[in-house]
């Protein structure tokens, strides 16, 4: 729509065409973006694999949702007059009410999944009281800006405060003392409810003292449902993305095709006294004594494995390869695997620049990818590398799925097991959702 709106901006008429799928989605949108008579037309979905010939049909035939020769919609939006209703703008109230009326617990449940300010699981209802006692756990300013949120590029940010965070933190079942991890989380600006069709969620990695401060579990059972800190903190960064962004709901700001169970709950700390390597955060520029949050955007895909066994070289090209080249792996791994892989005389980077090197696929298939050919080629064509050079290989020549910066490591896990999880996650861009090209990584400290 950003792209309609600056051609006709330079007097060029101009008319959306979407998929029938997202009917829903183009018209909220254009209302939200003032413009609730703006003239749509729609072909049916899928469009992608389709050969030329069933394109074209689509063009010849029926726009499925304005029930019209598909055609006619787009001659008439571009050549009929402007009404009046067509020049009416739309304004919205964005402000609620800071109180409910006062009811019964099971009315204001239901009232809250109804409204679908929830996950769609029983809440804490957030009482006056009980918002007071979260906002206890920060010294900052209960109306500060704690940032702004949207779910998708071409919706509007919305700017939110620290109480609208404790009230979700509430919600969720945290303690005040979790807060300033929930309030770091929400700084990143990254949203834990994307409303990308590729159903991308979140995964939140904490560093730092905070982790034995508040009880964190890194061992057994990490990212599972087994510690109250790491559910309630991933819960509370989720329940405030849906909120204080303008609503998470399916087929308008919503459009995951198949969701994720990451969208629950998606957090747990590093095993740092466990790990023979430095931790994430001092990786990237912290000090140890920092305690810090990590936004990793993905959550798409999980592939798994033991070792390092006598094939394990075998056994990590085969789950690289599988993963999906748009969104690089977070490999966790259980500090069995990392000491044994630091025996063997491998540092974390050497490790990673060892799985980019060998990360590899034919050229056809690296860009036979939505993602790829609409977010990386276009960095290609302008000759940044590497992404110019997979672009002019051949077919069949084999190209390199990542950079070693595109690819990190984190150790946890209770050493039952040497495992580890290579888990989609994107830290640096260019890629939907990462805010800073530095990979988005808040102190807990400031929130304090």
């Amino acid at each position: 729509m950003g792209f309609a709106l600056a051609l006709e901006e330079a007097g060029i008429p101009t008319i959306p065409v979407s998929t029938h799928t997202f009917a829903r989605l183009a018209k909220a949108t254009a209302r939200a973006g003032g413009l609730p008579t703006l003239r749509n037309c729609f072909v049916p979905h899928p469009i992608v694999g389709l050969s030329p010939s069933e394109l074209r049909a689509y063009i010849e035939g029926t726009d499925p949702v304005e029930k019209r020769p598909f055609m006619q919609g787009v001659i008439q939006g571009l050549t009929a007059p402007l009404t009046d209703e067509d020049m009416k703008d739309a304004s919205f109230e964005r402000d609620m009410p800071r109180y409910l009326e006062p009811d019964t617990e099971d009315d204001l449940q239901f009232l809250f999944h109804e409204n679908r300010w929830t996950d769609q699981l029983p809440i804490i209802l957030p009482t006056e009281a009980r918002v007071e006692a979260m906002l206890s756990g920060t010294s900052v300013s209960h109306d500060k800006i704690v940032g702004h949120m949207r779910p998708a590029a071409f919706r509007e940010s919305w700017a939110f405060d620290v109480e609208k965070v404790a009230i979700n933190a509430v919600m969720a079942g945290a303690r005040p003392e979790y807060l300033p991890v929930i309030l770091a989380l929400a700084a990143s600006g990254v949203s834990a409810r994307s409303s990308s069709t590729t159903s991308w969620a979140t995964i939140s990695v904490v560093n730092g003292p905070i982790r034995e401060e508040l009880g964190m579990n890194s061992g057994i059972g990490a990212l599972g449902p087994y510690n109250h800190a790491n559910s309630t903190i991933g819960r509370a960064f989720c329940l405030t993305s849906q909120n204080v962004q303008g609503g998470s709901v399916p087929g308008d700001t919503y459009m995951g095709s198949v969701g994720s169970n990451w969208n629950y709950t998606a957090c747990f700390p590093e095993a740092e006294e466990r790990s023979p390597w430095a931790p994430f955060h001092v990786d990237n520029g912290y000090k140890p004594t920092d305690s810090t949050v990590s936004v990793f955007f993905g959550g798409w895909y999980t592939q798994s494995g033991f070792g390092p066994r006598d094939t394990w070289q075998e056994k990590f090209i085969r789950c690289l390869t599988a993963t999906d080249h748009f969104s690089p792996p977070l490999i966790v791994m259980d500090p069995l695997v990392a000491r044994a892989f630091d025996d063997m005389g491998f540092t974390k980077q050497s490790l990673i620049e060892w799985c980019a090197e060998n990360a590899k696929i034919p050229a056809r298939n690296y860009w036979d990818d939505q993602w790829i050919t609409s977010l990386i080629k276009p960095h290609a064509v302008a000759g940044i590398e590497p992404y110019a050079s997979r672009w002019k290989a051949a077919p069949d020549d084999m190209v390199n799925m990542f950079r070693p910066e595109d690819i990190n490591i984190v150790v946890l896990g209770g050493e039952t097991q040497g495992a580890f999880k290579m888990i989609s996650g994107r830290y640096r861009g260019p890629g939907a959702g990462t805010l800073s090209k530095d990979g988005p990584t808040v102190l807990v400290d400031d929130w304090r």
